[in-house]
């Protein structure tokens, strides 16, 4: 499937690479090999040790065939011949996928990225050949697995999204791929990368663990009225032990989210603008699954124009005679959530914590209350601005007393940019270990 004369991978010793390094042609390596990063979770980790990455020993590197050409099969083969202890490197200016890459066999590997990858936005070829997922209609152009994987180098993963936004107000049901799909890692990092225009999401991260993201850049800017949509920074879906760190994101929806059974997460010293927020949710969609997210701390983020800062977004239950399978009536546990450090510039919602997700009002979501329960929250040490309901800055909303304990609220210092004096919407939750305004 992958054999072309046009397409091997190059395969050369490092002595080779550094004759052939001053190469302008697109067919010579123009630029020298980075070495790989060593990101360590700071200040905080989510309690694990990070699994060490032994040295290399062989590198694989990628010849581009130029002009947008797909350079499908030459990016699996140099796979291919360097997994199990080598580094792929991407050094030329511009390579082009074309073709789903199903990179789930990787051991041992590095990837340095110097150049730019894009994804070909031949939008009807993608919907019949992407890689598809049950859970909220993904679908990936590649996927990576396996073990000990580390990607990094300073270069650019184009989306190409515009083509896919650009159908959207005619084709609202099209299924977009996620930009990066991560499925079934254990051991490795992501560090120092820009990824720019993702059709959906820019990171879906599932069946993983002890990874972590260090320094990436993600933007997701329309050049027309047509605007970016669904652009998350990481959708992390029963995984385990990730840390998000060091990294700037401006998109349209969450900034990061913890899907159903994220686990031991820790995500600090992140810039998030135009967002929904750093959002733990949206959780039991669906009748009959079990949401457990636990264990998660988020410190020192900065939240520009966001929806939300901070968000924890959960379904209602659903009537008995209710058909639908997908709008609520799951059950779960949140627990042990920590949002600590946080500046809101100009956010519509300091806080919004809500079990009435999807539910059309209050009396629909105290009639049919979720099943999933919220305990042990602490919201600490937020300061700056909101304003888009003023006097309203956050709103912390349980479908009944019973579902939500230890929910606390401390140091909280949000301020009106109207002026205004700050009020809470506080319902059916305990406003004594709240201290901010509560006007309900």
């Amino acid at each position: 499937m992958w054999s072309s004369i046009f397409t091997i991978a190059v395969c050369l010793s490092f002595a080779a690479f550094i004759a052939a390094e001053n190469t302008n042609s697109n067919t010579g390596f123009a630029q020298v090999l980075k070495p790989r990063p060593n990101p360590t979770p700071y200040p905080y980790h989510p309690g694990k040790p990070h699994y060490p990455s032994p040295p290399r020993t062989k590198t694989c590197y990628v010849p581009a065939r130029g002009g947008g050409l797909d350079d499908s099969q030459a990016i699996y083969s140099a796979f291919e011949a360097c997994n199990n202890g080598g580094t792929v490197a991407f050094l030329e200016s511009n390579y082009t996928i074309a073709q789903p890459l199903n990179l789930t066999f990787l051991n041992a590997v590095d990837v340095s990225i110097q150049g730019e990858i894009s994804i070909n936005p031949n939008v009807q070829y993608w919907v019949q050949h992407a890689f598809q997922y049950a859970y909220q209609g993904s679908s990936l152009f590649w996927q990576f697995g396996g073990k000990d994987v580390n990607f990094y180098g300073g270069g650019t993963i184009n989306g190409n999204g515009q083509a896919w936004w650009n159908i959207l107000p005619t084709n609202s049901s099209i299924i977009r791929p996620h930009l990066i799909g991560v499925i079934g890692l254990h051991g490795g990092s992501f560090s120092n990368l820009n990824l720019i225009n993702p059709p959906n999401w820019f990171h879906f991260v599932a069946n993983s663990s002890d990874l972590i993201f260090d320094d990436m850049h993600l933007t997701a800017i329309s050049n027309n009225t047509n605007p970016a949509a669904n652009s998350d920074g990481w959708d992390l879906y029963k995984s385990d032990s990730i840390v998000i760190q060091n990294s700037v994101v401006l998109n349209d929806d969450d900034c990061i989210s913890f899907k159903p059974n994220a686990t031991n997460i820790v995500v600090q010293n992140m810039h998030c603008t135009n967002s929904h927020g750093i959002s733990v949710g949206s959780l039991g969609q669906y009748v009959g699954e079990v949401d457990v997210v636990e264990n998660l701390y988020v410190y020192n983020a900065t939240m520009v124009t966001t929806g939300d800062a901070a968000r924890i977004k959960v379904y209602g239950g659903i009537p008995p005679n209710s058909t639908s399978l997908s709008s609520g009536g799951g059950t779960g546990i949140i627990r042990n959530v920590t949002y600590s450090t946080v500046i809101d510039q100009a956010d519509n919602y300091a806080i919004e914590l809500t079990q009435c997700y999807g539910q059309t009002n209050i009396t629909a979501c105290n009639l049919y209350p979720s099943g999933v329960v919220i305990e042990d929250v602490l919201f600490e040490n937020f300061s700056g601005t909101s304003g888009a309901y003023a006097p309203i800055v956050g709103t912390l909303v349980c479908s009944s007393p019973s579902l939500c304990s230890n929910i606390v609220a401390k140091n909280i210092n949000i301020t009106n940019i109207s002026g205004a004096e700050a009020e809470w919407v506080c319902t059916n939750v305990d406003d004594s270990s709240l201290a901010i305004n509560c006007i309900t």
